[in-house]
């Protein structure tokens, strides 16, 4: 029974949560997977990454990313040749699935969820100038770009940690929006963005942080941002220029909805606030009462 927002936002939060079901599902895979890949490459590493088991995924719709660390020398040069000769590979082991390229990874689409889904993403790896071990991915034009999924993992969980666990539900809730209104904006985008705002902006209240993310967002009209571990540049947030339009559109609805239902809030008008959600979240939000 949600009665107030904050309970409405708890509910919700659970709803998102992948269940037990589904991370048992994303394990099943990974051994079959690793093993086509080192029959081939004889790759150095396999390791998990993304926001599935992260605390930021998203019930149904976040699928299991992995990064296969295969040898320079067995690498194409071009990462499109790469990433087609990759594709190559798992099709071959597992040719019913009707895997895909889908840059910077390979798509294995074990299931109609996306949660049944594996992302293979192929990478080599080196040492920055600081000794710092960082990898190299695909960036959608035959070249490389540099990632460190880990230093970005601990970026999130250092924020969560000084937000008292409130950050990673506070990006799982821009994410669900994201999924649920089919906006085009990248979610490691969202992920990062959403981790800067909050590390200025405790304590963490979801109804007015969440309102004041959509603003900011338009505010700054999508624009790129620097990644705050200073690894791979500038984090863009849409794949095109037609992408970035629609979502803005969208973010424009999705502020005024937010700050419909954070001032009917203030107001004491708990069962307007909920309704307000309802239309954010396309009807996913808890009912009220």
């Amino acid at each position: 029974m949600a009665t107030t927002v904050q309970s409405g936002f708890n509910e919700f939060h659970k709803k998102l949560t992948p269940t037990l079901k589904e991370s048992e599902a994303a394990k099943n895979h990974r051994n079959s997977i690793k093993s086509a890949l080192e029959s081939k490459y004889g790759i150095w590493n396999f390791f998990r990454t993304g926001s599935f088991g992260n605390g930021t995924s998203i019930r149904g719709y976040s699928d299991v990313d992995y990064f296969a660390n295969i040898p320079p020398s067995k690498m194409n040069t071009n990462s499109t040749y790469a990433l087609r000769e990759v594709r190559e590979v798992l099709n071959n082991r597992f040719p019913q699935t009707g895997v895909s390229v889908r840059t910077p990874g390979v798509l294995v689409p074990f299931g109609t969820d996306a949660s049944e889904s594996t992302e293979v993403i192929p990478t080599t790896s080196l040492f920055d100038d600081n000794d710092n071990l960082i990898y190299k991915i695909a960036d959608g034009s035959g070249g490389w770009m540099l990632s460190n999924p880990r230093k970005h993992i601990e970026y999130v969980n250092e924020i969560n940690s000084k937000g008292n666990g409130k950050v990673k539900p506070l990006i799982r809730f821009i994410k669900a929006w994201k999924y649920y209104q089919n906006v085009p904006i990248s979610s490691f985008y969202l992920e990062m963005r959403v981790a800067k705002y909050a590390s200025s902006n405790f304590p963490i209240i979801y109804s007015w942080d969440i309102r004041n993310i959509f603003k900011s967002l338009l505010d700054t009209k999508l624009s790129s941002m620097q990644d705050p571990q200073g690894i791979c540049g500038y984090i863009e947030p849409c794949s095109t220029e037609k992408k970035k339009e629609e979502s803005l559109s969208k973010l424009s609805t999705a502020y005024s909805r937010a700050k419909n239902a954070k001032d009917a809030e203030d107001n004491d008008k708990i069962m307007d606030a909920f309704s307000w959600w309802h239309l954010l979240f396309n009807y996913e939000f808890p009912h009220y009462g």
